[in-house]
């Protein structure tokens, strides 16, 4: 890999997200947009806003990260295939980094502590990330949080404690920067296998069963 600078791309939430950083991970620049469901629409020119802003050409990237979720379908399929396709066509590194691993490390919690992330899955469910692995809680249940542990939710205005919709909303802010921090190091080793890239789901299209009690991934769909 070159000095180049690094983009991050990031289209799990309602709120999407591009962002350029050094070769080590700094955060230079970003772009936040509310997006919706609707994260196609607006991805490549919130990307050529953002380079253009710092003067970087695409050809200089040294590599892609993108997050992988959990997230919603049309969200993560939008954004691993514009990720896949830069890395391919520049022929760049790409690291595929967990949404919800950087959320939790954007918020720097003391040394010991354990952290709960709650995510939304649709209008009703919401997803219970812990440990790396997520349980998905349907609606009008109560997600069950370890004792002692920080609950963290995100993009859940109403549907959870204040103090975790605060913690959240911290997350969300370095969101940018944890991607960025986190990826670089998996650039730097070289990246991930493109083919084997794949985003978490947390809700699927019509027509796809999905199991109670359970995150269906896309990797289980292959």
């Amino acid at each position: 890999m070159t000095g180049g600078p690094i983009l991050a791309i990031d289209t799990s939430g309602t709120r999407a997200l591009v962002a350029l950083g050094s070769p080590e991970g700094v955060l230079i620049d970003e772009r936040r947009w509310q997006a919706g469901y609707r994260h196609g629409e607006e991805l490549l020119t919130r990307t050529d806003e953002l380079l253009a802003a710092t003067g970087v050409a695409l050809a200089k990237l040294a590599g892609i990260v993108v997050g992988t979720g959990p997230g919603a379908f049309t969200g993560m399929r939008v954004g691993l295939a514009t990720a896949k396709a830069l890395a391919r066509g520049l022929e760049i590194p790409i690291a595929g980094v967990a949404t919800s691993e950087a959320l939790l490390a954007a918020i720097g919690l003391d040394a010991g502590s354990q952290a709960v992330l709650l995510l939304p899955a649709g209008p009703s469910d919401r997803v219970v990330v812990f440990a790396g692995q997520a349980t998905l809680v349907k609606g009008g249940e109560e997600p069950v949080i370890q004792a002692g542990a920080v609950l963290v939710a995100v993009d859940l205005p109403d549907r959870a404690p204040a103090e975790a919709l605060a913690l959240g909303a911290n997350a969300e802010e370095g969101l940018s920067a944890a991607l960025l921090r986190l990826g670089a190091i998996r650039i730097a080793a070289g990246g991930d296998d493109v083919a084997r890239l794949v985003p978490e789901y947390v809700t699927l299209p019509r027509g796809i069963a999905t199991v109670k009690g359970e995150v269906r991934w896309s990797r289980d769909l292959r």
